[in-house]
């Protein structure tokens, strides 16, 4: 199933499950149940999946419209921490030593039994589908990086979503030592439309993901890859971010990128956003200045 938070007319966000086309206000059927937080709790109190605890919501909870649905969509999950994995794809090796001039260090990110990991997103400073996903204004160089987002409740893989990971290039290139300050600021990362639960996705490694830019009317860029191109599992990226840490109630951990803009690329004020990943779902956002 596909799990979204729907603002219905005036009132408070809902929380949506769509089987198929069709879709169900769970919070109708469960009032308790306000979010895809509170759906993911009662699933690891009762020890059952998620979408087995929805599948017992249906016959009592009302049918969306799918109008409303498209329209009335916000952030499925408001995390209280977003991390993200670098260098798991070559290419992003790749775009990174371009940026850095230093290639042996990523490299060794790239071939290492640990990954890189950092801090992403405070809730503060992640948006949902349809809003505007910030660049610095002190940067010359910025792009999105499109992700698939593994979404994890007590630690524990419970959905996946689409993200995007908003990097300034420029100051990471500076100096490695800059990466939280290229990583992390205002509207610095997206997610959304919707969580799809493990069963839905099916295999997490075998998705097609594509990203397109677009300008003025015009697309500015466009490209694809594939999750099976990933050097890491999302189990291990799992495995390390819990590793020795605090493990949040709910939190989404990005798994890198491997579509990566020409260096002449940067984004403008209201550039169009477009990341769509098989299985998942397609996030839309615009670009502003922060």
């Amino acid at each position: 199933m596909r799990y979204f938070r729907v603002r219905i007319g005036s009132g408070d966000p809902r929380l949506v499950a769509r089987d198929g086309r069709t879709a169900y206000d769970l919070s109708s059927a469960r009032p308790a149940l306000s979010s895809f937080r509170d759906l993911a709790m009662v699933a690891s109190t009762t020890n059952r999946g998620v979408d087995d605890v929805a599948e017992a919501l249906l016959d009592d909870a009302p049918v969306v419209g799918e109008d409303e649905v498209e329209s009335g969509t916000v952030r499925p999950v408001v995390p209280d921490e977003v991390w993200a994995a670098g260098v798991t794809y070559e290419a992003s090796g790749d775009a990174r030593e371009d940026e850095s001039g230093r290639p042996e260090m990523y490299q060794q990110v790239f071939e290492n039994d640990r990954p890189e990991l950092f801090f992403k997103a405070t809730p503060s400073r992640t948006v949902g589908p349809d809003d505007r996903i910030g660049v610095r204004e002190d940067s010359e160089w910025d792009v999105p990086e499109p992700e698939l987002g593994i979404v994890l409740y007590e630690g524990d893989i419970v959905g996946y979503t689409v993200g995007n990971d908003v990097s300034s290039r420029d100051l990471e290139g500076q100096n490695p030592l800059y990466l939280p300050q290229a990583k992390v600021f205002e509207r610095c990362c997206a997610v959304g439309p919707c969580v799809v639960s493990p069963e839905t996705v099916e295999d997490p490694h075998d998705l097609e993901m594509s990203m397109t830019i677009e300008r003025d009317g015009e697309t500015e860029f466009e490209g694809e890859t594939d999750t099976s191109l990933m050097a890491r599992t999302c189990e291990e990226l799992v495995s390390y971010r819990n590793r020795h840490d605090e493990t949040p109630e709910l939190s989404v951990l990005l798994t890198g990128t491997s579509i990566v803009p020409p260096s002449e690329f940067t984004l403008r004020e209201d550039d169009r956003v477009e990341i769509t990943i098989e299985n998942v779902g397609t996030l839309t956002n615009t670009v502003t200045t922060v």
